[in-house]
């Protein structure tokens, strides 16, 4: 046989309940719990079945894992297990999101629960199991179940129907309804039977879809058939066999109106095998399919329509790609049926999450899908992902091919299907939009597969932790935004997918996402944890002890206060009032109470747990004393802080302190106390302190005393700061000083102005502050102006100069005054006083300056003419050689002596004729005139005569100076005359006298052979 079952719908969560079913098919089925999850850390899941754990499984990422459960444990075929309270069902949890599901299966049937985590818990639901076809031959094996699991003890719950003649396993209820109350872990089974292949129970067959569940906390609930057939064939006593339908459902508010769904792998379209399930939760809801403005059908809550086959739309291509949109005028439930190949036996159902913005962007990961426990056979799979219209998709990190998608939907705009065939093994799906995939197919007598999220149209908030402090809050990352809520108010800065509450309250997240309006989830109630505490008291007899809240606000109620553990060495007893009263047992020791007490709060109740350490003993107090220094001298008082002797009058634990003038007054405990201890004005006086512990007290002395200070004095060196200098202050008092620079010397140097304060308590108390003010004068910037320099037998004036007024000056060659005039080189030092009497030097150095040594000197030139240029300044080694002289030149005498500025503007070029030049020779200031006469010598002019301006050939030519000496030839001869006898440019200068003469030239030519012939 061919089978089939439904498709897997899992959910990430860090809880899940599955409920049992009912088999009627009489083969057993081996029931196996598949975990994974996304985490690369391991982690522990913990299964439970009626409040027992069972085991621990570790998993992680990459490392799926499964577990068997014992048969007893998820479903019963006795009827005496039906329509009564049982045990059946389980329970996961784990600190970190997991997913979850349980599959069944045997050698001709098999099936997938799959685990919707807290969003498959809750108040309400309908039912929904197969729509069987009336055949005979089945009849026996078919049967409707809905296993209900509560979650919280004293959870009535109540199924109604409206289908009359239902029969049920195990009981016979009186009307179309029953009410029934389970704890924790306890569940229920309503299931019944398709009769027998002679006499059925028609009304079986479909009567039960749409009973409705109603309880008072959340529950859980697995519904379908096992077994049952809704496809088409088949007939007579033997009829056509049966499968496994079933899956988890989900409740009301998980709900939604718009669908996807992919074709599965049937491939008979005459069995009617595919198609759907449409169960209504409201009156009026219209049905339309693939985008048509008709509906098929009208429906009433409770009632429900069956999808053809022939309502999917096949997409082009040779893939065989078909897909069908499912819309509603009202919140439906829809389940997809699902078959395999030729066969009307492989019938399986999975609940459809409704297309919406919230579904998750990441299915990551499913283990095994291709693992059906027992098989022994690799299955042929093939992978489903609905996401929105231009997203980017990946499965375990490879994009499809455009052959696996993306298809349209007829009717919607935003959704498109995709189809990956042979899958396997671990699968991670992504999507840059909102996301939910399935998987569905088999192997020769099973098939199987699944969808993977998106069962909350509104996200919900998980909790890990019990209470506040402790508790973190988390709904499903990848949204656009978030923005956490207290009561309604928006939480500052709480915008992130997690938030750690501080206070008890209701809680409630508004995301936004894609192109979905925002959302609110359901309110999340947090509760404060029980407070633990430690106090501790000492008594001596009966003590009243009152509870109080530590950091609560509330009021505590007097019925809450309890003893959790009484005392052992006395009694403790509740008072109407809500106080305890404990009485000791005679004798020291030591005690213990814990008591619990809660506050008045309509629903978030703080609470709290008081351990009471009792110390036992008898109350002993000392007289003492409190010192200060006086603040008022009339008369002579002080402000003195009484709570200050607490610690010398007793150190009793849970002791109070009260103050009194008069000592009666402190015996009796009346109320005449000092209003404000810590700030009690008085001279010396006797104060009376009633010390309390419990009922017990006693009364001690507390003299107050009034002590002495005394006088500071300061002695300045000096009340003013000479500049660069300092000051030196000196308390009259050689211990107990206290400078306001910080210092505790008996004296300080100081080098700033300011006022200066002393303190001294080498006495009992601390001195009057005494203080002085020092002032300190600025920079007197001394100058000392005028020649520092002279020459032998003169002299030089000297004056200074200083800021302020009122300055003396004396010199250091005994002269008084600002200015002086000295003759002998040296340092003179001038000495300013100011009025203050301050004093202050400066000194500069006088030298004699040296006299330089001249010459007079001469310079020649040759011209033509009668004046020439001359370089003035070439004459300076001649005219003098002192060091460091300076040379300037004058036509006239009486300028070069007075050394103006009437200067022969550029002395290396100057052209004159015979002339006398002056010249002012300067080293430093002294200086001394020379004369400089310039003189300018005739050249000679250069003369050729040529005995013939031509060569004849084999001759020559004489060329004859006009100088008889001095002459120098190109040729380098020096004769007066030359014989040339090759052609060229001759040249002649002369040298007779000081001056040479200006070239003169001749150019010779050469006559070539006449080559004579006779």
């Amino acid at each position: 046989m061919l089978m089939i079952i439904n498709t897997l719908s899992a959910q990430r969560d860090t809880e899940h309940w599955i409920a049992p079913y009912y088999n009627s098919s009489a083969i057993d089925y081996t029931n196996t719990i598949f975990l994974s999850t996304d985490s690369t850390t391991p982690f522990g899941v913990e299964i439970y079945s009626n409040n027992t754990l069972l085991t621990t499984v570790t998993i992680s990422k990459g490392n799926p894992q499964q577990y068997t459960l014992a048969t007893n444990r998820i479903y019963t075929e006795d009827e005496s297990d039906a329509f009564t309270v049982i045990n059946k069902g389980v329970y996961l949890k784990a600190t970190q999101p997991f997913f979850c599901n349980l599959r069944l299966a045997n050698d001709v049937h098999a099936e997938i629960i799959t685990c919707k985590g807290k969003a498959g818990i809750g108040k309400e639901f309908y039912i929904a199991s197969s729509p069987n076809t009336n055949v005979a031959g089945n009849r026996p094996v078919y049967n409707f179940t809905a296993g209900i699991l509560a979650t919280e003890d004293n959870t009535s719950v109540t199924v109604s129907w409206n289908t009359a003649g239902l029969i049920f396993f195990g009981g016979t209820p009186t009307g179309n309804s029953h009410t029934f109350t389970l704890n924790k872990g306890q569940s229920f089974i309503f299931a019944g039977g398709g009769g027998n292949a002679f006499s059925g129970n028609i009304p079986n067959l479909t009567g039960f879809i749409g009973a409705k569940v109603t309880a008072n906390k959340p529950v859980s609930l697995t519904n379908g058939s096992v077994s049952g057939n809704f496809g088409a064939g088949g007939s007579g006593l033997l009829g056509s066999s049966s499968d496994a339908i079933l899956d988890q459902s989900v409740p009301l508010e998980r709900l939604g109106n718009s669908f996807a769904m992919v074709k599965t792998r049937s491939t008979d379209p005459s069995l009617n095998m595919e198609g759907g399930l449409i169960v209504a939760t409201e009156n009026n809801t219209q049905i339309f399919l693939n985008g048509s403005a008709t509906p098929v059908q009208t429906l009433n809550a409770g009632q429900w329509y069956r999808i053809n086959e022939s309502s999917y739309i096949a997409q082009p291509g040779a893939a065989g790609h078909s897909n069908m949109y499912i819309s509603t005028s009202k919140n439906v439930y829809l389940y997809q049926f699902v078959g395999v190949g030729d066969s009307n036996a492989t019938c399986g159902f999975n609940y459809i999450p409704p297309l919406n913005c919230f579904l998750p962007k990441k299915i990551d990961e499913i283990g095994n899908v291709d693992v059906m426990p027992g098989s022994g056979t690799t299955p042929n799979l093939k992978l489903n992902i609905l996401t929105e219209a231009g997203a980017t998709v990946t499965v375990n990190g490879t994009a499809p091919t455009p052959a696996q998608g993306p298809y349209p939907l007829a009717g919607s705009t935003q959704w498109v299907t995709y189809s990956l065939n042979n899958v396997t093994g671990n699968l991670t799906i992504n999507s840059s939009r909102a996301l939910t995939s399935g998987i569905n197919g088999g192997y020769s007598s099973a098939g199987y597969g699944g969808y993977f999220a998106g069962f909350s149209s509104i996200p919900i908030i998980e909790k890990s932790g019990d209470c506040v402090p402790g508790a973190v809050l988390e709904v499903e990352a990848g949204f656009d935004s978030y923005q956490w809520m207290l009561n309604g108010v928006d939480i500052p800065g709480a915008i992130s997918h997690t938030y750690t509450p501080t206070q008890a309250g209701n809680y409630t997240v508004r995301i936004q996402n894609g192109s979905c309006a925002a959302v609110v989830t359901p309110i999340f109630k947090v509760f404060s944890c029980l407070k633990l505490t430690t106090q501790n008291i000492n008594v001596c007899s009966s003590q009243v002890i009152t509870p109080t809240f530590t950091s609560s606000t509330q009021t505590p109620v007097p019925g809450t206060v309890t003893i959790v553990t009484p005392p052992t060495n006395g009694t403790a007893v509740v008072n109407p009032n809500g106080t305890i009263t404990y009485t000791p047992t005679t004798g020291n020791g030591t005690d213990q109470i814990v008591y619990r007490f809660c506050g008045n709060a309509p629903e978030f109740i703080d609470c709290e747990q008081v351990t009471l350490n009792i110390t036992i003993a008898p109350l002993t107090v000392n007289n003492t004393t409190l010192s200060t220094c006086p603040t008022s001298t009339s008369p002579p008082s002080a402000t003195f802080n009484l709570t200050l002797a607490q610690p010398n009058i007793s150190n009793a634990a849970g002791a109070t302190f009260t103050y009194y003038v008069n000592q009666a007054d402190a015996t009796a405990g009346n109320a005449s106390t000092i209003a404000t201890p810590t700030a009690y004005t008085s001279g010396n006086a006797t104060i009376y302190v009633r010390v309390k512990v419990g009922s017990c007290f006693k009364v001690a002395e507390l003299q107050l005393n009034l002590t002495q200070s005394v006088v500071s004095t300061i002695t300045a060196s000096s009340t003013t700061i000479c500049y660069g200098g300092n000051v030196t202050l000196t308390s009259g008092q050689a211990t107990g000083n206290t400078w306001s620079t910080g210092a505790t010397t008996p004296s300080i140097t100081v080098t700033t102005p300011g006022t200066y304060t002393l303190t001294n308590s080498s006495g009992n108390c601390p001195s009057s502050p005494a203080s002085i003010t020092i002032t300190a004068e600025s920079d007197p910037n001394i100058q000392i102006t005028g020649n520092l320099v002279f020459c032998q037998g003169s002299s030089t004036t000297l004056t200074a100069t200083s800021a302020g007024t009122g300055n003396t000056y004396s010199w250091s060659n005994g002269t008084t005054g600002s200015t002086i005039s000295v003759s002998a080189p040296g340092t003179y030092t001038v000495t300013v006083e100011t009025p203050a009497g301050c004093q202050y030097q400066e000194s500069v150095t006088v030298t004699q300056g040296a006299v330089p040594t001249v010459q007079n000197a001469s310079l020649s030139e040759c011209t033509n003419s009668t004046t020439a240029t001359f370089d003035l300044t070439s004459a300076q080694p001649a005219i003098s050689t002192t060091a460091g002289a300076t040379f300037a030149y004058y036509v006239n005498q009486a300028d070069a002596i007075a050394g103006n500025a009437s200067t022969i503007a550029t002395p290396t070029a100057y052209t004159s004729g015979n002339a006398t030049i002056y010249v002012r020779v300067k080293v430093g200031t002294c200086f001394k005139v020379a004369e400089l006469q310039l003189n300018v010598t005739q050249s000679a002019v250069s003369t050729i005569t040529a005995s013939s301006t031509t060569i004849c050939y084999g001759g020559n030519v004489t060329l004859t100076s006009g100088q008889a000496t001095g002459n120098t030839w190109s040729t380098g001869a020096t004769t007066p005359s030359i014989t040339v006898t090759t052609p060229g440019t001759y040249t002649l200068t002369n040298s007779t006298g000081n001056c040479t003469s200006s070239p003169a030239s001749i150019t010779i030519t050469a006559e070539s052979d006449p080559d004579v012939q006779i």
